[in-house]
């Protein structure tokens, strides 16, 4: 899969793209990632991509003209989608449907903003990675990077890895624990030694269920609840949710 990164700052995405499971699927020909800088359109020996806002106002404003060229030139891979907050928030089901496709692209934002008539004519959508406000668009690409890029099939050395982790069926992750099975006093859960591996799953489902309804009981409301054959699995296991769940 090809995933093209358009910004003022290309070192610093690309040095984070050369970084662990990323940069190991670049060199194994997995992802196809490009970065480019934004300055190599200018057209002054300044390399100026901002301008000062028209109507005035604090900050600068990235010009229309360098991004057009970048992209005319360049060609990235479509959706090209602009960072910023107006866009579909980043979620686990949004990561699933863009690794799902070819390609796609980022535009990062600086400064006050993009010329509005980037978003209007040339960008196909905007991505946002929540309601915080950044300097730009560079950590938000390298999020969506990371959030997209492990779920292109071979990326993980296993790719079951990915169907246990958070959000991946609407919940957070059951607890893990590794050796020792001792530590300080506290010990890892009987089942887990048990080498039953169908208690040990459906413990993990009942770990994540009440785990999921203690600290996010948003997502156990968006899923319709817990069923009556999940609280009995609760139940068997010992296993309390708060009170109100």
């Amino acid at each position: 899969m090809r995933i093209d990164v358009i910004t003022i700052f290309p070192d610093m995405v690309d040095g984070f793209a050369r970084q662990s499971l990323l940069g190991r699927a670049r060199e194994r020909g997995l992802l196809d990632l490009r970065v480019h800088d934004l300055r190599a359109a200018a057209t002054d020996a300044h390399r100026t991509v901002d301008d000062a806002p028209f109507g005035g106002g604090a900050g600068m404003v990235l010009m229309a003209e360098p991004v057009f060229a970048t992209v005319e030139r360049e060609q990235p891979p479509r959706p090209l989608f602009l960072l910023g907050p107006g866009g579909r928030t980043l979620d686990q089901a949004m990561a699933r449907e863009l690794a799902a496709l070819d390609g796609f692209s980022l535009l990062c934002g600086r400064y006050e903003g993009v010329d509005d008539r980037v978003r209007e004519h040339l960008v196909d959508d905007e991505l946002s990675i929540g309601d915080v406000v950044l300097a730009g668009g560079e950590v938000a690409a390298m999020m969506v990077l990371e959030a997209v890029g492990r779920l292109v099939p071979g990326v993980m050395g296993n790719d079951t890895s990915a169907d246990d982790e958070s959000f991946s069926a609407g919940l957070l992750e059951y607890p893990q624990y590794t050796r020792p099975a001792t530590f300080r006093g506290w010990e890892v859960p009987e089942v887990l030694r048990s080498g039953d591996h169908g208690r040990v799953a459906a413990w993990r489902r009942a770990s994540a269920l009440a785990r999921t309804a203690r600290r996010r009981p948003d997502l156990i409301e968006a899923r319709g609840g817990i069923s009556s054959a999940e609280q009995a699995e609760l139940a068997g296991f010992g296993i309390d949710l708060p009170t109100d769940a």
